[in-house]
């Protein structure tokens, strides 16, 4: 079981699939803050310091697509672990960043919550 003062920002603009993850990663011990894209997600990291781990989706409407996103988090948050996801593209090692995962989608449960443990443990 994962201890629950670890904090997961699941940055997906799909409700349904957002509320999924959310859930998977709250049953697994987690807190969890959601973001419907880029930007949400980026006001999130300027006003919360325990986030541990974002899980973000690659495609995505907004100023920046999830890989930018990941990106921008690897700069300016370094601790922050990334895992990010997509059902239509796979990004290739160079695109991706450092340790960093990919876990393409559709995803099963189990997945994610060893991507989220092998990342924070």
């Amino acid at each position: 079981m994962a201890s629950a003062h670890y904090v997961v920002l699941v940055v997906e603009d799909e409700p349904l699939l957002r509320m999924h993850a959310a859930f998977l990663l709250e049953e697994a011990g987690y807190t969890v803050v959601e973001a419907c894209d880029a930007d949400v997600a980026i006001e999130l990291l300027l006003t919360r310091t325990d986030i541990r781990l974002v899980f973000t989706d690659i495609d995505m409407p907004g100023s920046m697509d999830g890989l930018r996103l990941a990106a921008a988090i690897r700069s300016r948050w370094p601790p922050i672990e990334i895992i990010v996801t997509s059902g239509k593209l796979s990004p290739s090692a160079t695109d991706m960043p450092p340790r960093g995962l990919f876990l393409a989608k559709p995803y099963r449960s189990e997945a994610l919550v060893n991507a989220a443990k092998s990342l924070l443990h």
